[in-house]
């Protein structure tokens, strides 16, 4: 418009290009070429203005330059100018983001746009009910046809379900996604030549910041794919959604860009209505390490010390900062180091720049790149699973796209500096210093792996790589409980050993066999992989204790536990805790398993099994937990047993409802005309027939002889005539036995 070359005074820059010179006073930058340009300048010195343009998208760049932004205007700047733009915004949320701000609002220009409704029958697939509305929509109408379908496998199948049925003879089909080749894509942003139509074929790449001359009809199927984090798996999903409201007026709008035009929706008007505002920003559902990583350089600990229109969620940055650490890329206090300064000059996400820098210290600089850019660029090197025929591939690429990718990685390998000294390392150790999580061990049939994470892993068993037992993997398709291995390279266990042997972990496991005897084994694991197991022949006496030691932990006390002794103690010590829980020690089983090692532990001393233990010196071991007066005041608070009138011993149930009981044939009460306490309480009487069945429970002994025993001897005598049944208890003798013959 200005009739100036590109460069001149309005300039761009992008990931892989850049135009500007000193006459330029506007210059075009990508969101992550914006946060890198405020990372290395924070008072963006030169700058007077920065415009954040479809801020509605909610990128993670975008998210995170508008609140560095923000405080370099707070703390540096300012004189500095923000702008937010967007057609379909929630204005008063970024205008309560900057302060109060101003709302502009300007119509422009816009032509008429009617809306049409096809419904969609969501038994038959997309692709052809997309297809055949497009073959109608060319019959009925004129220009040009710009159609919306979730990703690139759609695009491609309604493109060939187009072609197979028949198009007009004027009509050409263009794809338009962003794995599509620079030169492609210009296909389909290109007018129509003279006479002709175009059905262009696009993902919601093609929602904003893109009018192709010709097109007056949409055709939106009202779905998008959208990236999902799942921090538990580290991956990144794609999950096919509705679009929100604001995305489906954005296409809807594609259609009255230069003249009024019509747009087709395949669902019903009344789903309009159910459709969410806006769609979730991506600093809620995205990978949050490279924002933790511009946050720890910035000097920033926590999101909350910037503004952010949607805080992260505070368990992914958690995550987050966890990988950081696990890279090397902060310190034990969280401040970024060395290592993490360097990530932070790669202009690549965490986990790719940590890999080339694994790669410049071995010498292996720009293969390490060259994965990277594979990575990085969706299609570059072609799409089969195996990385070395990719990175062949790669080599012989002679298009503009993979000329720029070189230059890429040159530069990649400038930033990463001079090589080092590390041992050399295979394409596949340097994937997997991008992701030891997805080092992977071969299992069950070919193309069936164990990722190091726990997660299941598959690819084609006829796949050149299905037959490797160990593998690095790059690049997974979701799945519900394994994933499809879309790219990976073969790696050694040595190799394993070499580069990972900080990680690995040695564990000796010890399992009870039938016979009771622990037999122990020796693992050696990555994560969740077993990277070697073999047998122990004779395992150190430690090793044994800590294994029976475990096995009560998880069996609980019923693995040792089975004596009268040991469990009377213990009701006893915990009904006093409850009656006076200052003056006695915690004999709960989750307490005692908490120091196994410090009264079980003497007791296992040179065994090689639980069995045998002798339950009185269990009981002994427990009372080793309480000193010398504590044990004697137990015995006089709670004894263990209570001795009736004729010398039996009874045992007293401290774990009874009622409190301390004990069960006794009424006739050896004879002559008790007091009722005998314990604890400091009554004890509670269960009283028993010379058969032992229960009669009547009582705390109070001198009542129950003076009222309800009429009763029971008047039954008793007709039951049990060989007993003796006195009219007055209290003064009779007590017995065990029955009443001598001929009495």
């Amino acid at each position: 418009m200005l009739g100036q070359s590109v460069g001149e005074r309005v300039g761009y820059r992008v990931r892989m290009d850049a135009r500007v010179s000193r006459a330029t006073r506007i210059e075009v930058v990508t969101e992550g070429v914006f946060t890198r340009m405020i990372q290395d300048d924070p008072g963006l010195g030169g700058v007077a203005a920065v415009l954040f343009d479809e801020f509605h998208e909610r990128s993670l760049d975008a998210d995170l330059g508008l609140a560095l932004a923000l405080n370099c205007q707070q703390l540096l700047r300012d004189d500095l100018r923000l702008l937010v733009m967007s057609a379909t915004l929630d204005g008063a949320a970024v205008a309560r983001l900057l302060g109060d701000a101003p709302v502009l609002e300007s119509r422009g220009r816009a032509f008429s746009v009617e809306t049409r409704y096809l419904g969609r029958n969501p038994a038959d697939r997309l692709e052809g009910q997309v297809a055949r509305a497009i073959r109608r929509i060319l019959a009925e109408e004129f220009g040009s046809i710009l159609a919306f379908l979730p990703g690139q496998g759609e695009i491609l199948r309604t493109r060939r379900l187009l072609l197979e049925l028949g198009v007009p003879a004027d009509v050409d089909v263009a794809p338009l996604y962003g794995a599509l080749a620079p030169g492609d894509q210009d296909l389909a942003i290109r007018p129509a030549a003279s006479g002709r139509r175009k059905v262009v074929l696009a993902t919601s790449i093609a929602e904003t910041s893109l009018t192709i001359q010709g097109v007056r009809v949409v055709v939106d199927c009202g779905l998008s794919r959208v990236p999902r984090f799942e921090p538990s798996s580290g991956l990144t999903r794609l999950d096919t959604v509705r679009v929100s409201r604001a995305a489906a007026d954005q296409r809807r709008g594609r259609a009255g860009r230069t003249e009024p035009g019509v747009c087709y929706r395949l669902w019903e008007e009344a789903e309009t209505r159910a459709l969410v505002p806006f769609g979730r920003p991506e600093i809620l559902e995205a990978d949050l390490s490279g924002l933790a990583l511009d946050l720890a350089r910035w000097g920033v600990r926590s999101p909350s010390d910037l503004a952010f229109l949607d805080p992260p969620p505070i368990g992914a940055f958690a995550e987050a900062r966890s990988l950081l650490a696990r890279l090397g890329a902060l310190d034990s206090q969280g401040n970024l180091t060395a290592h993490g300064g360097a990530l932070s000059n790669l202009p690549l996400p965490p986990r790719l720049a940590h890999m080339i820098l694994c790669g410049a210290a071995s010498g292996q600089g720009p293969l390490a790149a060259q994965i990277a850019a594979l990575l990085s660029e969706r299609g570059l090197g072609g799409r089969e699973v195996d990385l070395l025929h990719r990175l062949e591939a790669f080599g012989a690429d002679r298009s503009p796209r993979a000329r720029e990718a070189q230059a890429l990685c040159q530069r990649w390998v400038r930033l990463a500096g001079k090589s080092g000294t590390r041992p050399h390392l295979t394409p596949g150790l340097l994937l997997a210093e991008a992701f030891p999580e997805r080092i992977a061990k071969a299992k069950g049939k070919p193309g069936e792996f164990l990722l190091a994470n726990g997660r299941g892993a598959h690819m084609s068993p006829t796949e050149a790589l299905a037959r490797e037992p160990w593998l690095a993997i790059g690049e997974l398709g979701g799945g519900e409980e394994r994933d499809r291995i879309l790219l990976a390279a073969p790696i050694s266990l040595d190799g394993i050993r070499q580069a990972f042997g900080d990680r690995l972990v040695r564990e000796d496991r010890l399992a009870t066999e039938a016979d009771g005897k622990v037999r122990a084994r020796r693992l050696t694991r990555l994560d969740r992989l077993v990277i070697e197991d073999r047998q122990i022949d004779v395992p150190e006496s430690a090793l044994i204790m800590a294994a029976l030691l475990d096995q009560v932990r998880s069996q609980g006390f019923g693995a040792i536990l089975s004596g009268v002794a040991s469990r009377s103690l213990l009701a006893r010590v915990n009904y006093l805790k409850r009656q006076q829980p200052e003056h006695w020690p915690d004999f709960s089983e989750p307490a005692l398993l908490a120091q196994l090692e410090s009264w079980l532990a003497p007791l296992l001393a040179g065994r090689r099994s639980l069995a045998g233990l002798a339950d009185e010196d269990i009981a002994a071991a427990l009372l080793s937990l309480m000193p010398w007066d504590q044990r004697r005041a137990l015995e006089l608070a709670a004894p263990p047993r209570w001795t009736a009138p004729t010398g039996t011993r009874l045992a007293i149930n401290y774990e009874a409802e009622a409190g301390p009981t004990v069960s006794v044939r009424v006739q050896e009460l004879y002559g008790l005309d007091e009722h005998p306490g314990v604890a400091s309480q009554p004890l509670v009487l269960s009283l028993l027939s010379p058969a032992h069945r229960p009669l009547q429970v009582t705390r109070n002994l001198p009542d129950f002889w003076r009222g309800s025993w009429k009763d029971v001897r008047s039954d008793m005598r007709g039951r049990y005539p060989r007993h003796l049944w006195p009219e007055d208890p209290w003064t009779a003798i007590a017995t065990t036995r029955a009443k001598p013959r001929g009495t």
